[in-house]
């Protein structure tokens, strides 16, 4: 049952993350970080100032630190040391969100989730709507979309809107159907589809930009509302090890409540932020990226795009049609004509763009009009290809003339493939499985790999994804030997996905990401060394303290906040 709201509050308030200190020396490490060189390297302690940047780092057999060139001293008894976690691509305010309502992720049937959908309405009978996330049919072995019908069984009386797992999809029921005024005589928008009964009736599920068909009869969120989720969302972040994230669709209220988290000193998680299409780029950004605010903890990057759906809802867009239903190759949100305009409305101004590509026609189209757009936008672009789940092995060479030419980054999701494979083999079929979630054949073709989650289509959890990416098997070892193992990558590329590869695929490579002097203080006391640890020991990780520019934000001893400060060092 979740805590009610007021303990929340006074949770979040009491976890208020300890300022930096004067000089502060932390010792006793087995630190671990990728070095300028893109190798591993390791040290003994690191050294910080009060504004919360390294200063020195200290290998083994180095001379130890003089006792006055530091204030505070921590013993980190042996613990294992590495930079800050990022997570390349999630969705921070949606996280808080989905931590405060109802989280179907982890049900295993239909009826499993009406039993908790029933229960939580019980539970709150004074919300309008019920609002959550996380159902996943194919989860459920359920052969279908649920429908309204299935939904009223649970709650007939009030309105009730669930995303699914991948936000891909929306389920309603039948009070919500009509309060957005849907029946049978409602179109499918451009980009999307309504899922129909025999006679053309909404069945119950909005499936992509069909999903915006329902947003004018929900109670918006409420400033206040926002606040509540960035620091649920930071919680949720931190206490997994994640500094930093890379915000993929950031919309104009979302960026208020950065900047008003910012104003009051309660944005502690680092933010590159990418605006959701052209009109929130332009609300927010206006002529430019911003700079670096709030001491490197906030700056809009650039643009985000949504070209297709996802496979679970068959939305994605595929070169030929789904195995499992062959009528459909997916959705495409734009034509190759608005995305190259779009993409270049924003790349002459100087804004990153960031692209959500699945199906393997959808990364066709966008890999070519990048190409195109290299020869008018020149210099460091850092193109950004969101998911790449599956790309045509014939279409690699394009990204290699791309990585060469304004650079590429593969933004992509480890835990995905393990999450998806079932689905995966049936949506495609045998032959189009060599380009799925292809890690290692992109890093090959030139590609920059970020690593994130997706967050809260998947839990903000590094460790799973880390394990995943080196193995591709899901927790309990399946399939023997990975799925599709050509494609697993070695430690060393999944370590610097999660950090200095995440860190330069949103211009911060020289800021954060690495332990090294003149970077930011941003680290993480765990109990599991990931460079020598079994995956399922990787998988179990404890994040035991989370560090953000020399602060200290999460303490697994104090979870609740009160952690003690270090200790004064004795002269």
């Amino acid at each position: 049952m979740k805590q009610p709201l007021r303990t929340l509050v006074a949770a979040l308030l009491a976890a208020a993350p300890l300022p930096a200190l004067a000089d502060t020396l932390i010792d006793n490490v087995r630190g671990e970080t990728i070095g300028a060189d893109g190798k591993l390297e390791t040290f003994a302690a690191l050294l910080f100032d009060d504004g919360g940047t390294i200063k020195a780092v200290y290998h083994k057999g180095d001379k130890a630190p003089r006792r006055k060139d530091y204030q505070y001293r921590l013993d980190a008894q042996g613990k294992v040391l590495l930079p800050g976690l990022i997570d390349g691509h999630g969705h921070v305010l949606q996280t808080g969100f989905a931590a405060l309502s109802l989280d179907l992720s982890n049900t295993t049937s239909l009826a499993d989730a009406l039993e908790k959908i029933r229960n939580f309405a019980a539970e709150h009978p004074d919300r309008p709507w019920i609002l959550g996330s996380g159902w996943n049919q194919e989860r459920w072995g359920l052969g279908r979309f649920p429908t309204a019908a299935d939904l009223d069984k649970a709650v007939p009386g009030r309105p009730v809107w669930l995303n699914r797992a991948d936000f891909h999809a929306g389920w309603a029921n039948t009070v919500a159907l009509k309060a957005a005024g849907l029946t049978a005589a409602k179109p499918d928008p451009a980009g999307g589809r309504i899922e129909r009964l025999s006679d053309g009736t909404p069945a119950g599920v909005l499936v992509d930009n069909a999903q915006d068909l329902m947003t004018p009869a929900i109670p918006p969120p409420t400033p206040r509302d926002y606040d509540f989720a960035l620091q649920t969302a930071q919680r949720e972040l931190f206490r997994r090890g994640v500094t930093a994230v890379a915000d993929m669709g950031s919309e104009i209220k979302d960026w208020q409540a950065f900047r008003r988290a910012g104003d009051a000193n309660k944005l502690y998680v680092r933010i590159m932020s990418y605006a959701l299409g052209l009109d929130n780029l332009l609300l927010i950004g206006g002529p430019a990226p911003s700079p670096w605010l709030y001491s490197d903890r906030l700056r809009l990057n650039g643009m985000k795009l949504v070209l297709d759906g996802a496979l679970g809802s068959r939305g994605a867009r595929l070169k030929q049609p789904y195995a499992d239903k062959p009528g459909s190759t997916g959705l495409s949100l734009y034509s190759e004509t608005q995305l190259g305009n779009l993409m270049s409305r924003a790349a002459m101004d100087d804004f990153q763009v960031a692209v959500h590509a699945i199906g393997d026609s959808a990364n066709a189209t966008l890999l070519h009009t990048i190409d195109d757009l290299t020869q008018t936008y020149h210099g460091d672009r850092r193109w950004r290809v969101e998911h790449a789940q599956i790309i045509d092995p014939a279409d690699w060479p394009v990204v290699t003339h791309i990585a060469a030419n304004g650079g590429i980054i593969a933004s992509m999701q480890p835990v995905h493939q393990t999450s998806d494979r079932t689905m995966a083999e049936a949506r495609l079929g045998p032959d189009r499985l060599k380009g799925a979630y292809a890690w290692a054949s992109l890093k090959a073709a030139g590609a920059t790999l970020a690593f994130g989650s997706d967050t809260p289509v998947e839990l903000p959890d590094p460790w799973t994804g880390f394990a995943a990416a080196i193995t591709r098997q899901d927790a309990s070892g399946a399939p023997e030997g990975g799925w599709q193992p050509q494609e697993k990558v070695d430690r060393l590329t999944a370590l610097t996905a999660y950090t200095t590869g995440a860190a330069y695929a949103g211009f911060a490579e020289k800021r954060f990401g690495r332990i090294a002097p003149g970077y930011r203080a941003d680290f993480v006391l765990v109990d599991t060394d990931p460079m020598t640890a079994t995956p399922e020991q990787i998988r179990k990780t404890r994040v035991l303290q989370t560090w953000v520019g020399g602060g200290r934000v999460w303490d697994a001893d104090h979870p609740e906040g009160g952690a003690p400060p270090p200790e004064p060092a004795k002269h």
